[in-house]
């Protein structure tokens, strides 16, 4: 999938705010989605995001979040022969979990991820859905991932998948 618009569906997700602001969980994040709490800037990312308490570029929070999509990437090259085989909105679907919740919080989801494994894409619809991050946390976005890991389609717009499928 293009890096653009992975970057793109991301910022759909997160939105881009250049000051410092804490998230729904109260954790300080900045930019697309960067939690800096949990993964604090390297050296290098330091050196293009200056003093980041008084906000940051709108080049900066893109090349924190490219980079912070690159890891993801990396961290989801391990799951197995399975995830390479998968077309690239269900890939994506894991990409957009990765970001979201960190590598471990989406390998929480096992029997979603063994559905995905087996070709179950009903399974794994329902099993993102039958979890916290669906019913308490981002209910929305996770209807949208979950849609893309049943039908290896993606819909910014739910209400188009709606009239689809009446």
């Amino acid at each position: 999938m293009d890096q653009k618009e992975v970057l793109e569906r991301i910022k759909f997700h997160e939105g881009l705010r250049l000051m410092p602001y804490r998230d729904t969980k109260g954790k300080l994040t900045i930019g697309i989605g960067r939690c800096i709490e949990t993964h604090p800037f390297s050296q290098k990312e330091l050196s293009f995001c200056g003093d980041w308490q008084h906000g940051i570029t709108a080049n900066a929070a893109y090349q924190l979040c490219r980079n912070d999509i690159e890891e993801c990437k990396s961290q989801l090259n391990t799951l197995g022969l399975w995830y390479h085989k998968l077309d690239d909105n269900r890939k994506y679907a894991l990409l957009d979990m990765c970001f979201q919740m960190g590598f471990d919080g989406l390998k929480g989801f096992k029997k979603m991820l063994k559905h995905l494994e087996n070709k179950d894409w009903q399974g794994a619809y329902y099993e993102c859905l039958n979890s916290k991050y669906a019913k308490k946390d981002t209910p929305t976005r996770a209807k949208r991932i979950a849609i893309a890991l049943k039908t290896g389609r993606w819909y910014y717009d739910l209400n188009e998948y709606n009239k689809e499928v009446v």
